[in-house]
């Protein structure tokens, strides 16, 4: 329960912490620009999450999105609309997502050596579409995606929140959800037990890779064009936010909650440090630790779940003195 709890815990003494060292925190124009700067990696953690879960690793989601982003911008940049172009970058995601999921389950490859040649490839196609250089001419309307307001609060977050919903009802209430956890417990059981695993396996990285494709969007949206080298490294920001969240790596664990609780510690920690004048070179250190730390934590754990109890031996019984 205690280790569940940890991370709501760590959020609150955060957010209390940075209100008492910072007078400018509570800002609402603060506020407002934290949930916009953590939607990208909190929308792209939701599809680590599902990857996650089933057991697998993506290395490649910063690379998607630099490649969705450059796409989805050059379809409006060509006369596309809006709704067009942001469609268009969501299916360059999904597109991706699913030559991994075909690539880990067709060719029996580990995830962690397919992703990581995705990256590559997926970075290598971005700066080959655009020459190296950004796709800015967009439509204005466009950036109401990242920078607009719905009932005074930014249209982004209650993006997050459908995404986090629909992932979240997916991973709890449905077979599909399920089954994901039963790979990432064990697979082999799994496949056995009757489970499409291949499937499933495909489909969580699909899912992950649209994800990351609306990521890209929102993120195009913030910047007015769509960057070939946005998102490197945020593969190391999406997979933190899950452990920090209660994700195993060895997979069979995960939620929606945790998750996005994980990625707003990171925001948190990033927004503090602007704030308070701290180096930014910092916080690639402090984010690195704590994945060490959580990945620690829950490898103690799982130890002394695995470790039998020694029972004491039985007392023999008394001899009657009768």
């Amino acid at each position: 329960m205690l280790n569940r709890l940890l991370p709501f815990l760590t959020l609150a003494l955060l957010f209390v912490a940075l209100m008492i060292a910072s007078e400018h925190f509570l800002e609402a124009e603060n506020l407002k620009a934290v949930a916009r700067q953590t939607a990208v990696i909190n929308i792209m953690a939701l599809g680590m999450t599902l990857v996650i879960v089933a057991g697998g690793i993506d290395l490649s989601v910063g690379s998607i999105l630099g490649l969705a982003g450059v796409l989805g911008a050059l379809a409006m940049e060509r006369g596309a609309g809006v709704a067009a172009g942001i469609g268009t970058g969501m299916l360059a995601g999904l597109a991706c997502g699913l030559a991994n999921g075909l690539l880990v389950t067709r060719l029996k490859l580990n995830p962690f050596i397919v992703t990581l040649g995705t990256l590559g490839i997926f970075r290598g196609l971005a700066l080959l579409i655009s020459g190296g250089l950004p796709v800015h001419r967009v439509p204005k309307p466009f950036t109401f995606l990242s920078d607009g307001n719905l009932l005074y609060v930014p249209f982004v977050l209650w993006l997050l929140a459908a995404c986090g919903f629909a992932v979240h009802w997916l991973l709890e209430r449905t077979r599909f959800g399920r089954y994901v956890f039963a790979i990432g417990s064990n697979a082999e059981a799994a496949w056995y037990s009757g489970v499409p695993v291949a499937f499933h396996t495909t489909m969580v990285y699909a899912l992950c890779g649209l994800l990351s494709g609306l990521a890209a969007m929102v993120l195009a949206a913030r910047t007015a064009s769509g960057q070939p080298t946005a998102g490197e490294g945020y593969e190391l920001n999406a997979i933190a936010a899950v452990v920090i969240g209660g994700g195993s790596l060895r997979g069979g664990e995960g939620s929606v909650a945790g998750t996005l609780v994980g990625a707003f510690i990171m925001g948190l920690l990033a927004n503090g440090s602007d704030l308070l004048g701290v180096s930014p070179y910092w916080q690639k250190v402090v984010i690195g630790a704590v994945i060490i730390a959580a990945v620690l934590v829950d490898e103690l754990r799982k130890r002394r779940q695995a470790t039998p109890q020694r029972r004491a031996p039985p007392k023999p019984p008394r001899r009657s003195t009768d």
